[in-house]
């Protein structure tokens, strides 16, 4: 964490990583905080590609940011600007000849793309991976605050990152519309929720839309005693269950489930829902199917909630900026927004603690966590 003097005359925006609903308030909130202090706000399309690729733009790959072009984006889900995950400037993915990819790091290239523009300062909006890349370059010198982003919420030093709320708020109407059709069918339903490798998704939506078990990657399942909670109930005269598992959930002594691992990216989590679905109506003999929610948790408006972290995120990195701070990422700290060290930001990450009240009214309502 640090300062950095300099006039600032233009500034960029990069979203990176997945998308999340409050992205477009973000960038609002900062072009309009940057041109209130007489600055030129500029984005850079799809990650870094806009400065790295910028042949493949017809814009050039660089776009301005006037009150025009953000006004009425606020309620807009996704960004637009676009985003990627497999642009990583220090392992850039490039195509050999014979079709395979090798990663090579061009993140000098990109610094020296950014002096090219007179680009002054960047603002990084992104998840785990976006801050890290944020603070790499912060080390090779560039002028930058980061943002951070997450329907996972599993960014540490932040009490919660926006796209989480939305994310969750429409988890649980999908629970509620599939309570219906389960009791209706005396069937147990399994939904897959997005999270990674924290199940704060599955847990809040699985507790707020009356689900009988959640399943996260903090708590090793067994499914023998899933089960023995679906049987219960139906012993108990309740015919149906709810069972809410999120993507990096894992059985005791076993893995998570990875749909591919592919080079430039992360690896894509997946398939646990399938899994769990087989073995539960075998271990059950209850008739069981399968809803992922997948990207549907990704799309649409952000919630209220959303919405105004987002644009104080947005507006908050406008003040760091002028502050002087460089290489760090702004947080919420309620009733604050402070900065924080990129590198603490990205040094772990932050998990569902088991003792935490939510995980413990749950236990009180009797929902089952394969434990």
């Amino acid at each position: 964490m640090g300062t950095q003097n300099g006039i600032i005359r233009k500034v960029a925006i990069a979203t990176g990583g997945g998308d999340a609903p409050g992205l477009n308030a973000v960038i609002r909130a900062a072009v309009l905080a940057g041109i209130a202090r007489g600055w030129e706000m500029y984005g850079i399309r799809d990650g870094y590609n806009g400065l790295m690729m910028p042949e493949q733009y017809i814009d050039g790959g660089l776009i301005s940011l006037t009150r025009d072009r953000v006004r009425g984006i606020t309620h807009l889900g996704g960004t637009i600007i676009g985003t990627t995950n497999r642009g990583n400037p220090f392992q850039y993915p490039v195509k050999n000849a014979d079709g395979t990819y090798t990663e090579i790091d061009r993140s000098d290239e990109l610094v020296r793309s950014f002096a090219m523009h007179e680009i002054d300062a960047l603002i990084s909006v992104g998840g785990d991976g976006s801050m890290s890349i944020a603070n790499s370059l912060s080390e090779k010198g560039v002028r930058v605050v980061g943002v951070p982003k997450t329907i996972d919420n599993d960014l540490d030093q932040t009490v919660v990152t926006f796209g989480f709320d939305t994310a969750v708020g429409f988890a649980v109407e999908c629970l509620d519309r599939l309570h219906t059709t389960a009791a209706s069918h005396r069937r147990v339903l399994i939904v897959e929720v997005m999270g990674r490798y924290a199940g704060w998704i599955a847990l809040e939506s699985g507790v707020a839309g009356s689900a009988d078990v959640v399943l996260i990657p903090e708590i090793p399942f067994d499914l023998k005693k899933v089960s023995e909670k679906i049987l219960e109930r139906q012993r108990s005269g309740s015919n149906f269950s709810i069972v809410v598992v999120a993507e990096g959930a894992k059985p005791v002594g076993g893995s998570v489930s990875v749909i591919s691992k592919e080079i430039g990216r992360a690896e894509r989590l997946g398939g646990i829902g399938e899994r769990i679905t087989e073995e539960l109506q075998e271990l059950t003999g209850k008739e069981t199917r399968l809803v992922v929610l997948g990207h549907l948790l990704r799309g649409g408006s952000p919630t209220a909630n959303d919405r105004l972290i987002a644009l104080r995120f947005g507006a908050a990195a406008i003040r760091a900026l002028d502050e002087g701070q460089s290489g760090v990422m702004v947080a919420l700290d309620p009733p604050i927004v402070k900065y924080v060290p990129l590198a603490d930001a990205t040094r772990r990450m932050k998990n569902v603690p088991l003792d935490c009240d939510t995980m413990l009214t749950a236990r009180d309502l009797g929902v089952c966590f394969g434990d």
